[in-house]
């Protein structure tokens, strides 16, 4: 056996446990799934393939539409997730007394539950909780804020927590690409006279392409996924007015039992992040180096 081919092989040996895994519980699941999207399944009578119906009934669904609409608002929070990050990953690049304190207390919300956050952010949400007490202290409001029970807030409240969740993950991915730059870089330009802020836009977001590709890319998919913050937090309402399309699949599918409308508008939301993806993809493509 040539060393390349028995090189190959060991690869895919050590690959194997992974693959059935993500077979098993990722490419299966998904695949079945989208199978069924196309039926009328159900554990008490014969499965028959009905087509395109399961799409036409969300797309007439006047909650499936507003929470796509409500997935799509989600987007809006990217490039503020991304230039947050970005930003906390320069200022945490420096060697300060105290800047591991500084770097831990970003990312701590990232590996707190879900469930905990809910919790928390429910008080300071609370009409009679921490935000609405400091803002009326400061004169900010004369009334306290409903910033949960407000159906034009409500969104609002539960992306903004979705964004302050996601700032200390990407603030990592992002402080370890500004590492990995050739210092010898920054000190020529800075021999050259190059100002910080040139150094910045000639140097490092050239260099940071390849991260902030792949950064926004998870973004998006996460946005376009969200379900956990609006579960914890309002459960879709106040009015429908927080519903996302992935929440209207949990609730068609485990609360109502309509397993093939949950899965139509799983697959919609699914096509929505691939095309999205995509557009990242060749938008944000970095330039050969």
């Amino acid at each position: 056996m040539k060393l390349a081919h028995r090189h190959t092989v060991q690869a895919w040996l050590f690959l194997a446990p992974a693959l059935l895994l993500l077979a098993a519980f990722s490419f299966w699941p998904v695949g079945y799934g989208s199978v069924l999207a196309f039926t009328d399944y159900s554990l008490i009578r014969e499965t028959r393939f009905v087509g395109l119906d399961n799409f036409r009934y969300i797309f007439n669904n006047e909650m499936f539409v507003s929470g796509l609409k409500n997935s799509l608002m989600f987007l809006l929070m990217v490039p503020f997730v991304q230039v947050g990050a970005i930003t906390l990953a320069v200022l945490v690049n420096n060697r300060l007394p105290g800047i591991r304190l500084f770097r831990a207390a970003f990312y701590v919300p990232v590996v707190t539950t879900v469930s905990v956050v809910g919790i928390m952010w429910g008080f300071m949400f609370h009409e009679q909780g921490a935000l609405n007490y400091v803002m009326m202290t400061l004169k900010l409001v004369n009334a306290p804020v409903g910033w949960l029970t407000n159906d034009s807030l409500a969104l609002f409240a539960v992306m903004f927590v979705t964004l302050w969740r996601g700032l200390g993950w990407y603030m990592v991915m992002y402080l370890a690409a500004l590492q990995s730059i050739p210092s010898d870089m920054q000190e020529a330009a800075m021999l050259d006279g190059a100002s910080r802020w040139q150094r910045f836009w000639k140097i490092t977001v050239p260099m940071l392409r390849p991260t902030i590709m792949l950064c926004s890319i998870l973004s998006v998919l996460a946005a376009l996924k969200a379900y956990q913050e609006v579960d914890v937090l309002t459960q879709g309402g106040p009015m429908n007015s927080t519903f996302t399309a992935l929440y209207y699949a949990y609730d068609q599918g485990l609360k109502h039992l309509k397993l093939p409308r949950a899965l139509a508008a799983s697959f919609v939301v699914s096509l929505f992040c691939i095309g999205i993806a995509l557009l990242c993809l060749r938008y944000l493509k970095p330039k050969h180096r």
